[in-house]
């Protein structure tokens, strides 16, 4: 009975299973995170080598880390952002001494939680100081007609380097050069201007902006990319009186997401209409050429003002007046529309409201399509501010509220329903000539720096899957796939340079460039400076059946008390 007693205890402890928990040893094996950043190249990277292989010789296991924490390799580090906090996260459940080779140039250093950052143990490999200009960023229109003039804002750092020549360069060839000079400390801006027909081709091309003769001792940095589109004429023309922030921030999203070239005309006083980039005068006649040559012509404001212009356009329309009845007007789910679709995943709830509505005094055009509506402080009647119509077959979109800039100044899930409003009516108003047909997918950035990778998202309303590439450069063709994830972005890393993409199986197509540039060239004081660190232990949790004695108890109870039940000859 005490065997049978024993026996049946333990398997009852078996099936429950209680845990308690130990402390378990630091142990010898050390774990090595060795910073494999671009700024690590040269005697850092050598001297960092080094110490992993002493620790090596300790058994200790290495993990590479960059913009990923990857497994040890000896490949010179090509990372173009050094992020240590992954791996710290990685190597808290492990027990045994944490070393971080590294050159202290961190980028997520607060970021790290204290606790995470007094663990490891801290080598630094510091980079010898170097004189050095580079060029910290190019702004400017991403889309120009042959008659524009290209501005670009150029920001420019230096370290020790006073005076330098800024160029900019398009197919090996100078476009304009002036001499400029660099501030003491931190990053100054210096606009640079061109004219756009210095440009041989239209299309897409990729402007270098260098800084020359600075003798400065990192060349790398010396120049950024900076893609531009130049065409013949302008793909639309949004003629503003008065001109407003609405006008601003149409022409904005509208040359981002439609991906054509937009040309702003404002009037500034009654009949004198003025370039919106350069308040230059613009003549009647040219006024008028423009509207006639344009794929989407937009009256904004008081669109009477811009009658003798929008009825000379051959193609699609967009009227948009904004002085109506003021208030807190609403927007609503879109109807039952050609815009539905689009706008599906538009989230309505976090939308500011309009800040007035043109109320029409009669019903609206019975061949017209209501595509949104709005009400008054969400109370009485919903009244239209979105309608489409055709017109002896040109399509006319008129959209009667005013303020819905603030969705994109407010940015986030409002700047993305902005975005989606006006891709929707673009995509409707010029159907099948493809300036405003959303692409399944494509490019956050077309300049990205190097060691990191080029970002894809998918825009497309249907659900993501993956798609064919193919990259072109001077002289060489690469194939490969985007795979998107659940929130619909794709990742491929390329090495520097030019590449002209088309996706398989649909019309996207254009250009991306990977700089030589990086911010880890640039002349950093280390943000991690050395330390001991402290080799911590940890506790782990053990159940009775990780214990191997209880299941020999168990049995050796079971095994004795059959073997004595048939000695004594019982069943």
């Amino acid at each position: 009975m005490i065997l049978r007693g024993i026996a049946v205890l333990s398997l009852i402890l078996l099936l429950w299973n209680p845990a308690n928990s130990r402390l378990l040893p630091a142990g010898d094996q050390p774990l090595v995170l060795l910073d494999a950043s671009l700024s690590m190249n040269g005697a850092p990277w050598r001297a960092a080598l080094d110490s992993a292989r002493d620790f090596a010789r300790r058994r200790a296991v290495v993990w590479r880390f960059g913009t990923a924490v990857t497994a040890f390799d000896t490949a010179p580090p090509a990372a173009g952002a050094s992020h240590l906090a992954p791996a710290l996260e990685a190597a808290a459940g492990r027990a045994g001494e944490v070393v971080v080779v590294t050159d202290g140039e961190l980028d997520d250093l607060a970021a790290i939680p204290a606790d995470l950052l007094r663990r490891p143990r801290v080598i630094v490999q510091p980079r010898a100081a170097f004189l050095d200009a580079y060029v910290a960023s190019v702004e400017g229109t991403r889309h120009v007609t042959r008659t524009d003039t290209v501005r670009l804002r150029v920001g420019l750092g230096s370290a020790g380097v006073r005076s330098a020549t800024l160029t900019v360069n398009a197919d090996g060839h100078s476009l304009t050069s002036q001499r400029v000079a660099l501030p003491d400390s931190g990053v100054r801006s210096e606009e640079i201007t061109f004219p756009a027909s210095r440009i041989s081709h239209p299309g897409w091309t990729v402007l270098e902006v260098r800084i020359a003769g600075a003798r400065d001792q990192e060349p790398r940095d010396d120049a950024r990319l900076f893609a531009l589109d130049v065409s013949l004429e302008p793909a639309a023309v949004i003629f503003a009186s008065p001109p407003d922030w609405e006008a601003r921030f149409l022409a904005r999203t509208l040359s981002d997401v439609a991906r054509v070239p937009v040309k702003v005309l404002v009037e500034t006083e009654a009949g004198r209409w003025r370039d919106g980039a350069t308040l230059v005068p613009v003549p009647t006649g040219a006024l008028g050429s423009a509207a006639a040559n344009a794929r989407l012509v937009i009256a904004m404001g008081e669109p009477e003002r811009a009658r003798a212009f929008t009825g000379v356009a051959r193609n699609a329309v967009l009227l948009w007046p904004t002085n109506g009845q003021p208030g807190d007007w609403y927007v609503e789910r879109p109807l039952s529309s050609p815009l539905t679709a689009p706008l599906a995943g538009v989230i309505w709830d976090s939308l500011p409201p309009a800040t007035a509505v043109v109320v029409q005094p009669h019903d609206s055009n019975p061949a017209s399509t209501v595509a949104l509506v709005a009400r008054l402080a969400r109370r009485g009647p919903a009244r239209p501010i979105v309608t489409l119509e055709e017109r002896n077959g040109q399509r006319v979109a008129t959209v009667r509220a005013a303020g819905l800039w603030r969705w994109a100044f407010r940015g986030g899930a409002a700047q993305e329903g902005y975005r989606s409003v006006v891709a929707a009516l673009v995509d409707w108003l010029l159907r099948e000539q493809g300036g405003g047909r959303r692409e399944r997918a494509a490019p956050e950035l077309l300049e990205v720096a190097n060691g990191l990778p080029t970002v894809w998202r998918w825009t497309s309303p249907d659900t993501a899957r993956a798609l064919a590439i193919t990259l072109r450069t001077n002289d060489t063709t690469r194939t490969d796939t985007l795979r998107f994830d659940a929130a619909g972005r794709a990742e491929l890393l390329l090495s520097p340079g030019v590449y002209r993409y088309a996706l398989s199986g649909g019309p996207e197509q254009g250009v991306v460039a990977v700089e030589t540039y990086s911010d880890e060239w640039l002349p950093h004081a280390p943000a991690l400076s050395a330390q001991s660190g402290e080799a911590t232990s940890r506790f782990a949790s053990i159940g009775l059946r990780d214990r191997w004695w209880l299941f020999v108890i168990a049995i050796a109870a079971l095994a004795t008390e059959w073997a004595l039940r048939r000695r004594q000859g019982l069943p």
